[in-house]
């Protein structure tokens, strides 16, 4: 029997999140590309009209000033969440370099705000994601390039998009303990993503470590 209710709901969740990503679509034309590409650290194509926007080791091709983003396949880019992360970072990362210094989630303005839904979108998605894989953990971040770091039982260090940084810290479960995980930012993400970003950024890039284990 087909179920019309979950139908319906699924049209209505595709309605709200077509929104904002043309929302931010229309605003695209309004930057210039130059600066967007300085401030991101995405190389503009003069000729192309379009950004080369490096996420999780992955060229997403933005259009300008249209905002369609394509992959390298060729293909649209058909997550939502995605696209409407990557054009908010085109239209508001300013200039700057990472530091190598990490912020906690809560560190950041509005943190607190949204911490449980960032603990829930990020934290605990990660670890019950990889606290009982921490072969398909390696595999995923040798897969985007990552940096072994200390912390926890695996931590790695690893390039989100553009020049933006972040630290995956891992506690494997044991026969006592659930898994635990703690996300952190290279500073520099304070110049291009707000507190309810972040939160996205942690759903964005555990679907692509996850992907990559397959």
């Amino acid at each position: 029997m087909i179920d019309r209710k979950a139908i319906l709901e699924a049209v209505e969740e595709h309605r709200k999140d077509k929104v904002p990503l043309e929302h931010y679509r229309s605003l695209l034309g309004q930057h210039d590309p130059q600066e967007m590409a300085a401030g991101s650290s995405c190389p503009y194509d003069e000729a192309e009209k379009s950004f080369d926007v490096v996420l999780m080791g992955k060229h997403y091709f933005v259009s300008y000033p249209k905002g369609i983003i394509t992959m390298e396949d060729g293909t649209e880019c058909q997550d939502m969440h995605m696209m409407t992360l990557i054009l908010r970072y085109l239209e508001n990362a300013k200039p700057m370099e990472p530091t190598g210094a990490n912020i906690a989630y809560r560190d950041i303005s509005g943190g607190n705000h949204y911490f449980k839904t960032f603990e829930g979108r990020c934290l605990k998605r990660l670890a019950f994601s990889f606290g009982h894989n921490p072969g398909g953990f390696k595999k995923a971040m040798a897969a985007v390039g990552a940096e072994l770091v200390k912390g926890g039982d695996l931590a790695y260090r690893f390039r989100f998009i553009g020049n933006r940084y972040v630290t995956a810290i891992l506690w494997l479960a044991d026969e006592e303990f659930p898994p635990e995980a703690q996300v952190l930012f290279d500073e520099n993400v304070l110049t291009a993503f707000d507190a309810e970003d972040l939160a996205v950024v942690g759903d964005v890039f555990i679907s692509e470590l996850k992907a990559y284990t397959k």
